[in-house]
């Protein structure tokens, strides 16, 4: 393949394969790097314009593509700018949080960028509690969304939303209260944030424990791309999943086995 590993025409295979189709409503954790070259791409911008229109080739304009922006701003004791805050999710999140066509949410510690059909309805009335009802979270399930992963395992930040659902016993909501800055204008806020006890290193999150068990159920769809790999799981399976090895073992998701 010469001097670039992947085309276009390449993600758009790898895409198809995983299962997308016309209309899907899709929430990307990325590291496109790992993917090596890819042709007539020499900047960010080309990798995330050429990415957007091989996603949106298959997705469809009824469909929809979100991105993490996260920040965890007031959990930093820092303020939010909905327009200016960066993002700490990777060089695709962060260009796609640029995109004039996505619509940023207003959480200030795990706002998400949204392109597409429903991108309004997945980012607006942002409720306190994050991981809450009516989060993004709990909109992308009922949407029947899809995660999709660049280069990482089927582990994700929706995990969380579920392990609330569930009423885990290591987690618990934590208020951080900021100022938000939205429009030029200052409003004081707060975002709750389902954290664990960091004095407690067994609580902390065990993903790769769901991936194993999520590829042995035969609930994840993958496809190489370049140097890398993509995979995609739904959300409603991924509930259910944890909902069942939940009820077999308490710790399923955490260290402290």
């Amino acid at each position: 393949m010469g001097k670039y590993n992947y085309t276009i025409e390449d993600i758009k295979n790898a895409l198809f394969n995983i299962g997308l189709k016309n209309g899907d409503t899709i929430f990307i954790h990325s590291n496109i790097g790992f993917f090596g070259r890819l042709k007539d791409c020499n900047s960010v911008e080309d990798y995330y314009e050429t990415f957007k229109e091989a996603i949106f080739e298959i997705i469809g304009d009824s469909g929809t593509m979100v991105n993490p922006t996260f920040s965890y701003s007031f959990c930093n004791k820092n303020e939010f700018n909905v327009k200016e805050t960066p993002g700490i999710c990777g060089v695709f999140s962060e260009t796609a949080r640029l995109d004039p066509d996505a619509i940023r949410s207003e959480d200030a510690n795990f706002s998400i960028v949204a392109i597409g059909a429903k991108a309004k309805y997945l980012t607006e009335k942002v409720p306190e509690f994050s991981f809450g009802k009516n989060s993004f979270w709990d909109k992308f399930l009922k949407e029947n969304g899809i995660i999709v992963n660049f280069n990482f395992d089927t582990g994700s930040t929706f995990i969380h939303y579920v392990e609330r659902e569930l009423r885990v016993p290591y987690r618990y909501d934590k208020g951080f209260p900021g100022k938000l800055i939205k429009d030029n204008l200052e409003f004081e806020s707060k975002f709750y944030h389902f954290v664990y006890d960091l004095s407690k290193p067994e609580h902390s999150p065990d993903f790769p424990s769901f991936n194993k068990k999520a590829i042995e159920s035969n609930l994840v769809k993958t496809a190489n791309l370049g140097k890398g790999r993509i995979s995609s799981i739904t959300a409603q399976d991924t509930f259910n999943l944890i909902k069942d090895e939940l009820n077999k073992d308490p710790n399923f998701l955490i260290k402290g086995k």
